[in-house]
C-alpha cells in the first residue's frame, strides 16, 4: 500500500523535558502528519498517508531508555473501516529518499547477509488494525524520491478486528517456527504479505528467510535490493495505541 510522504509537510515537535542526570527522558511528540523524529539510524515517521478517507488524528513519541530504541503512538480513526488510515512506523533506510546514515542499506539478497530483527510491543486498542513490518525493495542499488519500489513485503505479526491484507491467498508457509498465510497482489509494484496464524508481542526474525522464500517461489530475483525495513501499525478504524518497548534491526 501506498505511504509516499509529503516533501511539503510542516514538522512540529514538542520540548525535551528536563531531567537529572541519568533520569531517562520522555524525549519528542510529533502530532503533525507525515512528521519525524530521529532516532540514531532509525526515524519515526508519522505516516498519515491514508487519512482522507476518514477523520482523526495520531502523534508519535519518542520513549528511549539509554541505547534501547522504543516509541509509542496513540490515534484515534473512524469512518470507513476498509481503508488504511495510517502506518506509523519506526524507519531504518529509504523512505521515498533517505534521512538517517549508517542504516547499512541497501543489501542486495544474494549477499547472503544475515537481515536480523527483534521486537516487543504492547498493543491498548479496540477497532481495525494491525502490528507489522513493511519491507521495501528495489532493483537499483541507491534508490531516491523518484524511485518507486518493485516490491513492498509485509510481515504482520498481529491483528484486530477483521484487518485483512491486499491480494490474493497463496497458501500456508513456515517460517521463524510458526505459520504464516501469504497473499500475492499489486498496485503498480508486487505486495507480498505474511499474515502470522496466531497474534503475538515478541518476534525474533531473520527477514531473509521471508524474502527467500519469495525468491525460492520465482517471484523475486535475488538480485533485488532491501532499501528499507519498517515497522509499525497500520490503522484502518481503532482508537488506542501501540507500545514499542524495544526494537532493533540490524545487517549483519
Amino acid at each position: 500500500m501506498l505511504r509516499k510522504t509529503s516533501l511539503l509537510a510542516a514538522v512540529c515537535t514538542a520540548a525535551v523535558l528536563a531531567v537529572a542526570p541519568g533520569t531517562p527522558a520522555q524525549a519528542t511528540t510529533n502530532c503533525t502528519a507525515f512528521g519525524t523524529i530521529t532516532l540514531g539510524k532509525y526515524y519515526l515517521n508519522n505516516n498519515l498517508w491514508g487519512q482522507s478517507s476518514g477523520s482523526g488524528s495520531q502523534c508519535i513519541s519518542d520513549t528511549r531508555t539509554g541505547s534501547t530504541i522504543g516509541w509509542n503512538t496513540t490515534y484515534n480513526w473512524a469512518n470507513n473501516p476498509s481503508q488504511v488510515k495510517s502506518y506509523d512506523s519506526s524507519v531504518l533506510g529509504w523512505h521515498w529518499g533517505w534521512k538517517t546514515s549508517g542504516t547499512e542499506l541497501p543489501v542486495r539478497l544474494n549477499a547472503g547477509r544475515d537481515i536480523f530483527t527483534d521486537v516487543r510491543y504492547r498493543v491498548s486498542a479496540s477497532g481495525t488494525f494491525n502490528v507489522a513490518y513493511d519491507l521495501w525493495l528495489h532493483d537499483i542499488p541507491n534508490p531516491d524520491w523518484p524511485n518507486n519500489p518493485t516490491d513492498e513485503v509485509m510481515i504482520w505479526t498481529y491483528r484486530a478486528g477483521g484487518a485483512g491484507p491486499l491480494g490474493t491467498f497463496q497458501g500456508t508457509v513456515n517460517l521463524a517456527g510458526t505459520s504464516w498465510d501469504l497473499y500475492r497482489g499489486n498496485i503498480g509494484w508486487n505486495v507480498f504479505s505474511f499474515i502470522r496464524r496466531s497474534n503475538t508481542t515478541a518476534a525474533t526474525l531473520h527477514l531473509q528467510d521471508f524474502l527467500g522464500n519469495l525468491v525460492s517461489r520465482g517471484w523475486m530475483a535475488n538480485t533485488k535490493y532491501l532499501s528499507s525495513i519498517e515497522h509499525g501499525t497500520e490503522v484502518f478504524v481503532a482508537n488506542g495505541r501501540l507500545d514499542v518497548d524495544s526494537y532493533t534491526a540490524d545487517i549483519r
